[in-house]
């Protein structure tokens, strides 16, 4: 079970450290209701679990950020709308920071890479040049790395978010997100990510892509 306090105070530091000089509200209200979003029913995987992971993950890559503080709120919204059966989560998500963040006292520069970084998690494909957008993807891609069970846990997980979709159509739906992945040239962007996760992810992947098309 996820440490919600620790969470909270996780919040509050990256949102103190991101705004403007002069500070702003309490961050609790933000953190609370950024949390139980990440605690609404319709969520197995992408839950606050998988949320302290990715954060976890950003800490583990934060050398490589321009700005680690800011892409740890990205890490916050970035799912923070997710209703299975919709596709414009992340725009939703992303479109839910730029409300959010300006009113907690984030500058409108910082409120707007947030946005896009939480953009960005659509295609996962970060230009050579965004040490932000790579440390992002790379922290939220990172449980395809995961040990053999835990990457079964992880798609049986998803595989319940999205029950109410048809065994055939979910094999091809997710053949086809497991080829998207497998044809970038590379899944992680990070100095880190492609020595320790590369080549793991890899194999999950396949081997993913392997058992579906049995």
């Amino acid at each position: 079970m996820a440490d919600l306090d620790a969470l909270r105070h996780r919040f509050a530091r990256a949102l103190e450290a991101a705004r403007a000089p002069g500070g702003g509200p309490d961050p609790a209200p933000y953190a609370d209701n950024l949390l139980a979003r990440w605690q609404e029913p319709q969520r197995r995987y992408h839950t606050v679990t998988h949320l302290t992971a990715v954060l976890d993950h950003v800490d583990t890559l934060q050398a490589y950020a321009a700005d680690a503080d800011v892409v740890r709120l990205a890490a916050w919204f970035h799912d923070a709308v997710y209703h299975p059966e919709r596709s414009e989560n992340e725009e939703r998500s992303a479109r839910l920071a730029e409300r959010a963040l300006p009113e907690a006292g984030v500058p409108d520069p910082k409120t707007a890479e947030v946005a896009r970084l939480v953009r960005l998690t659509v295609t996962h494909d970060p230009a050579d040049d965004d040490p932000d957008g790579q440390v992002l993807c790379d922290a939220d891609l990172a449980i395809l790395a995961a040990p053999p069970s835990a990457y079964a846990a992880y798609t049986a997980e998803v595989r319940v978010e999205y029950h109410f979709v048809p065994d055939a159509a979910f094999r091809r739906g997710r053949s086809a997100v497991l080829r998207q992945l497998l044809d970038l040239p590379r899944l992680f962007r990070t100095p880190y990510g492609r020595v320790h996760w590369e080549r793991t992810a890899r194999h999950n992947l396949a081997g993913e892509l392997e058992m579906l098309s049995t």
